[in-house]
C-alpha cells in the first residue's frame, strides 16, 4: 500500500491510498467512502480486491480522514465529485488501458453516482453500497435543514450512530475508537448538500447507462433500502443488478456475513472484466 496526496480544484490536499496486487492488475477499483468514514476503513476491502488482481485507489474526501478542509463540511457535492474526478484521472493515467470501476458507500454512493452522470465514458461499471439516496429523516426535517443551512451553514446538527453501521461488536468498537470520525457531527450545509444531490439524482437516474451493481441491507437505519430499489427501478442501464440482504445493516462490507457481500462484489467485477 502506498500513500500520497494530490490537490483538488480548491487547492486542498486530498489523501489517497493505493493497494496493488502482486502481479499485473486486471482492472482498477476506486473507492469513495461516505459520512462517518474514510479510506482507512477500507484497507481490508482493498487487500481482498488486490488478492484477486485489482489495483485499488481509495481517497479521503476533503474535510474527512487525512485530507485538508473544514471537518465534515461541503458546500456542494460537486466539490466531492471533483475530488473523485481527480482520483479517477490519476488512476486512468497510471493504469493505462485498464477498466475502472467505482465503488461508493452511502453518501459516497451519491458522490459516485453524480460523477457517473457526467463521466460515464471513464468507467466500466458502478457499485453503490448502502446508497444514501433516501435517508430516514422525515421530509419536513430535511426541508428545515435546507433552510437552516443558509442561516447557520457550519452548525453541526446530525450525528450518525456507530451501532447502526454493523452488528459486529468489534467493528462498532473500532468505529468508537477511530480518531478520524471522533465526535463527527454533520453540518447543516453538508446535509442540505446531500439533499440537493439526491434531488438531482432522482431526476437523472435514467441517464445512467453503464453497468450498475446496487447493494443494500433491509435493516439499514442510516439509509433506506427503498432508495436503492428506486435507483434500480429507474436506472437507464440494461445491465443492472440489485441485491438486498435480509437483516443486514449499513456497512455491508463490515457487517455480520460480510463475506457473502464481498463474494457478490467480486463475482460481479469478474463478470465485467
Amino acid at each position: 500500500m502506498t500513500e500520497e496526496t494530490y490537490a483538488n480544484a480548491k487547492g486542498l490536499n486530498i489523501f489517497l491510498r493505493t493497494v496493488r496486487p502482486t502481479g499485473e492488475a486486471r482492472a482498477v477499483v476506486a473507492i469513495v467512502h461516505g459520512f462517518n468514514s474514510h479510506s482507512g476503513q477500507y484497507v481490508d476491502v482493498a487487500e481482498q480486491l488486490a488478492a484477486r488482481g485489482y489495483v485499488v485507489y481509495a481517497l479521503d474526501l476533503h474535510g474527512r480522514g487525512r485530507s485538508d478542509g473544514e471537518r465534515f463540511y461541503v458546500d456542494d457535492f460537486a466539490d466531492y465529485v471533483d475530488d473523485v474526478k481527480r482520483m479517477v484521472d490519476l488512476a486512468r493515467e497510471r493504469e493505462a488501458g485498464k477498466k475502472v470501476f467505482l465503488l461508493g458507500h452511502s453518501a459516497g454512493g451519491v458522490t459516485a453516482c453524480l460523477y457517473a452522470l457526467d463521466h460515464q465514458a471513464s468507467l466500466a461499471g458502478l457499485i453503490c453500497e448502502s446508497f444514501a439516496f433516501k435517508t430516514p429523516a422525515p421530509d419536513f426535517a430535511i426541508a428545515a435543514l435546507k433552510g437552516l443551512s443558509h442561516l447557520a451553514p457550519h452548525a453541526h446538527v446530525v450525528k450518525l450512530n456507530n451501532s447502526d453501521f454493523s452488528r459486529d461488536p468489534a467493528v462498532v468498537a473500532a468505529l468508537n475508537a477511530d480518531k478520524y470520525i471522533a465526535n463527527e457531527i454533520q453540518p447543516t450545509r453538508t446535509i442540505a448538500a446531500l439533499a440537493r444531490a439526491d434531488d438531482r439524482l432522482e431526476k437523472s437516474f435514467a441517464t445512467i447507462t453503464l453497468p450498475v451493481l446496487i447493494l443494500h441491507g433491509t435493516a439499514d437505519k442510516a439509509a433506506k433500502s427503498s432508495g436503492s430499489q428506486f435507483f434500480f427501478d429507474h436506472a437507464g442501464s440494461k445491465d443492472k443488478t440489485l441485491k438486498l440482504y435480509d437483516g443486514h445493516v449499513h456497512d455491508l462490507l463490515h457487517d455480520v456475513d460480510h463475506e457473502k457481500v464481498m463474494a457478490d462484489v467480486l463475482g460481479w467485477l469478474e463478470g465485467h472484466g
